[in-house]
């Protein structure tokens, strides 16, 4: 009885684990995709299948996360936070809230599970319903950080090819609508936010507004500084070819900085492994035999 409840939890866990991989790894994810195939081997007739079992998973997380109380500044927040990590869709925040829901209970079972509860079972069962909220929260963080400098440094090139298009003679809507085409493959969340305020002007937003609002949406404060410059020249009719030149310039120089300011850190952030791990190494094979030496003349002596 004990073995088959014991394997009954297991089962549970690796489907509930599985499933929060899959809903969590964006679509474009190498590791998703090796999942997905291990689950069911990919075939012409699996696409759909697929796509109705993420469909099924986000509901259950969404319908899981319903039942938590949400307030409105809770919720712009969260939404917000969603939006810069790449997910639009009106459901996203409650199956996050969902995943938030089940991450602890995840963590208890692993805990019940593995015995490790037994060490101090209020302590350590507390514990793992602490790191079970705020994993979540610290996987949402880490997401928006990694899209934001996906964002920075595809934002040079962006700028580029903007200038090369305006010269060519080009608007600037068509010119933002071909680089978000060009950048689909090496820049693809800057891709997807010129689309969005593409799409946006489209549906009779203003230029300033779109631009403004992709700005806010990305969180880069040097998105928000191309935005107010691309609306400050539309307001007052300046050469954009030249405007475009020099911020690309001051972009490059920018990346070219912050590529020196993480070589200048390489250094001090070396430090700690130095000190810690590698000059007592050393001074064990260096000093060991000597002190080994030492000891061996000066013990008989002292005898």
């Amino acid at each position: 009885m004990t073995l088959t409840t014991l394997l009954v939890i297991f089962l549970a866990t690796l489907s509930i684990g599985f499933a929060l991989v899959v809903t969590i790894l964006p679509p474009g994810d190498a590791v998703r995709n090796r999942l997905v195939r291990l689950w069911q081997p990919s075939s012409p007739s699996n696409v759909s299948f697929r796509q109705k079992q993420q469909d099924r998973v986000e509901r259950a997380l969404g319908d899981v996360g319903q039942l938590m109380p949400l307030s409105q500044k809770e919720s712009s927040g969260t939404r917000r936070l969603m939006i810069r990590a790449g997910f639009r869709r009106p459901e996203s925040i409650h199956a996050f809230r969902g995943m938030k829901v089940l991450s602890p209970v995840l963590f208890l079972i692993l805990v019940w599970v593995t015995g490790f509860y037994l060490l101090n079972p209020i302590l350590i069962l507390t514990a793992a319903a602490v790191v079970g909220f705020v994993v979540p929260d610290y996987w949402l963080t880490s997401r928006v950080r990694v899209r934001q400098r996906r964002i920075l440094l595809g934002l040079p090139d962006a700028l580029d090819l903007l200038m090369v298009c305006v010269e060519a003679g080009l608007g600037l809507d068509q010119a933002l609508v071909r680089v978000a085409r060009e950048l689909q493959l090496s820049c693809r969340a800057l891709s997807d936010e010129l689309k969005y305020a593409t799409f946006e002007m489209r549906v009779g937003r203003s230029r300033s507004e779109a631009l403004r609002d992709l700005g806010v949406r990305t969180g880069v404060e040097d998105v928000k500084t191309v935005a107010a410059m691309l609306i400050q020249t539309d307001r007052f009719g300046t050469d954009l070819a030249r405007a475009l030149r020099i911020q690309a310039e001051n972009m490059r120089v920018k990346r070219r900085q912050r590529a020196e300011e993480l070589a200048a850190k390489a250094s001090v952030k070396m430090v700690p492994a130095l000190v810690f791990f590698i000059f007592p190494a050393m001074f064990v094979v260096i000093l060991g035999p000597a002190v080994i030496l030492l000891v061996r003349q000066l013990l008989p002596s002292l005898r």
